[in-house]
């Protein structure tokens, strides 16, 4: 690794992806020192090239020789494939921040939200987890008002946008979108059912307690994030038609008594948060608005009628962002 402030030799593993391109956008619009830059991807996508600062860079084939040189490898190509290379990398000096779900749970890899547990890249050994995306959104709410109210246990159901699942998904969406206006049958391949004018109550695989593996995300890595090991959370995570950027409805219930008053002046203070909260005047976080933003918006606030010390919120933020690149590289700034 480079001595502190020196340009760095940067590489990005899955370069092609949704959240690949966005690692890109976000390194150049903060600045991260960038020596040289590394494209890494599959073979059919080798040859092809993207634009970084101006310039043309050229996408190399994933190799296991591929991190010869390299300081910081962001990763975001899917479990198997940072199972396979991410130890290569650190085996050949990089240090590593993997977007896929191989290490979350790891107890030997820090699972870190900046906002949240920054200290905790201390403690790596060469390998960060990035969160899941909709863990991400959620917390950047909930963390400010568990360290004021003290939080036992929630309830969630996720609205999340096409994207999460990647380019291809995306473009299903548009294509059953322009199918279906021009009076045709929409045809899909990546969701089960048609995502269009839809919502698919189905992200990841069902496990046998009849939840999926998203949304027992929530509570095992907010477990982990929050350095909370009693976290209680049922999730109910569904798919939106809608291209970008995840909301979540949150029913939180705490330790200690919490006021609508109250919880404001937390989140107004919050950083990578925005409170915004004026129902009487249509005002409340949506998806198009936080689309393409860093900052998640948080309203809705309302004490939960159902629950002692509960309160109720909504949150949106963009999961290619908060929830996958714009962390991925506040991690690396840490690094």
């Amino acid at each position: 690794m480079s001595s502190p402030g020196s340009p760095l030799h940067v590489a990005i593993v899955g370069a092609t992806g949704a959240v690949g391109i966005e690692l890109m956008k976000v390194l150049e619009r903060r600045n991260f020192p960038v020596g040289r830059l590394t494209l890494l991807a599959s073979a059919r996508s080798a040859g092809k090239s993207l634009e970084y600062q101006g310039e043309k860079v050229p996408v190399q084939e994933l190799g296991e020789g591929s991190f010869a040189g390299v300081d910081v490898a962001l990763f975001s190509a899917g479990a198997s494939i940072s199972r396979k290379y991410a130890p290569l990398a650190v085996q050949a000096g990089a240090g590593v921040v993997d977007n896929s779900s191989a290490f979350r749970m790891d107890e030997n890899v820090p699972l870190v939200i900046p906002e949240i547990n920054g200290e905790d890249v201390r403690r790596n050994r060469g390998i960060i987890a990035n969160p899941n995306c909709t863990t991400a959104i959620t917390l950047m709410g909930l963390w400010p008002l568990h360290r004021a109210f003290g939080v036992t246990r929630l309830v969630a159901a996720s609205y999340q946008a096409v994207s999460g699942t990647g380019a291809q998904a995306i473009e299903e969406l548009r294509k059953q979108v322009e199918a279906l206006a021009a009076g045709q049958e929409p045809s899909w391949t990546v969701y089960p059912h048609q995502i269009a004018f839809n919502v698919l109550p189905h992200v990841d695989a069902f496990l046998d307690s009849g939840y999926t593996k998203e949304e027992m995300k929530m509570q095992n890595e907010g477990r982990r994030i929050m350095h909370h090991p009693s976290l209680l959370a049922s999730v109910t995570c569904v798919r939106v038609p809608v291209y970008r950027a995840h909301s979540v409805a949150v029913n939180a219930q705490f330790e200690r008594p919490v006021s609508v008053d109250a919880a404001r002046d937390v989140l107004a203070k919050a950083p990578g948060l925005r409170l915004v909260d004026n129902p009487a005047r249509n005002e409340y976080p949506l998806p198009l608005r936080v689309a393409g933003k860093d900052d998640c918006e948080i309203g809705r606030l309302r004490i939960d009628c159902a629950l002692e010390n509960g309160l109720a919120f909504w949150i949106s933020g963009d999961q290619l962002l908060k929830g996958a690149a714009l962390n991925a590289v506040q991690i690396a700034e840490l690094i």
